[in-house]
């Protein structure tokens, strides 16, 4: 499905995430994959990784416009083009992923939205310089940005606001045939949602009214990526695709 398709995936922490779950499923279909890291430290996680540890890896910040721009330059200068970009980036203080929302500070709102959500807007800005006609851009979004999630918080915010931007972004880009779409995927327990207060009750909860009865993997959210940043979608842009098993509910309780 990926056969000779070169794409950047952004935003992969380790084997649990779930860009780990895109990235494998984009190799296994042929693709060839760059990655970014926010640090060396990052950037040593994932070259320890034995299926990854050929792969170029790019430091970038997302919170430094500066490094925005130096990555596509030297994704411009190295490879010329590609053809996709996954954006699996997200941020909050832990801290302020319990209790209520309006505790919510200022300063965690505004690093949140800036990382978490307009980190793609900055993508995207230079993503039609260096992408092929027919390029594909998926970010990851949450169901807490349409209902209520207990402790999501200041994150389902964020990703009503980075649903909206996937719009936008969907209509600015259009002219130059590249698409951008979001994946809303039920609950997984990752490094970042493990930061989520009370999350082993979301997953649970997710379980037990599922119509599949268990709760996504990032392997089945890996393959909806894939076909999304494949040329069997090239007719669907602007769009947010749920993959959760089934589940569909007013918002979370417990």
């Amino acid at each position: 499905m990926m056969k000779n398709k070169v794409g950047l995936v952004m935003g992969m922490a380790n084997e649990y995430s779930i860009a780990y779950g895109i990235s494998k499923s984009l190799i296994n279909n042929g693709a060839n994959i760059l990655f970014t890291a926010q640090s060396d430290r990052f950037k040593q996680k994932i070259t320890d990784m034995e299926e990854f540890k050929n792969n170029k890896v790019f430091i970038c910040d997302v919170s430094d416009d500066n490094n925005i721009e130096q990555l596509f330059s030297s994704i411009k200068q190295e490879y010329g083009s590609i053809d996709f970009i996954v954006h699996s980036i997200a941020f909050s203080d832990r801290k302020e992923l319990q209790g209520k929302y309006y505790n919510t500070s200022r300063s965690n709102f505004l690093n949140a939205m800036d990382i978490s959500c307009y980190s793609l807007t900055k993508v995207c800005q230079y993503a039609s310089s260096v992408m092929n006609n027919g390029g594909s851009i998926v970010t990851l979004t949450y169901y807490g940005s349409e209902k209520t999630v207990p402790n999501y918080n200041v994150m389902g915010v964020v990703k009503a606001a980075l649903e909206s931007s996937v719009r936008y972004l969907a209509s600015d880009l259009g002219e130059f045939n590249i698409r951008v779409n979001a994946v809303s995927a039920g609950p997984i327990k990752t490094l970042a949602s493990s930061g989520v207060g009370e999350f082993s009750k979301v997953l649970d909860y997710e379980k037990n009214r599922s119509p599949l009865q268990r709760n996504i993997t990032k392997e089945e959210v890996g393959n909806v990526c894939t076909f999304l940043l494949s040329e069997f979608s090239s007719g669907i842009t602007g769009e947010i695709i749920h993959v959760d098993c089934g589940c569909n509910t007013v918002g979370i309780k417990f």
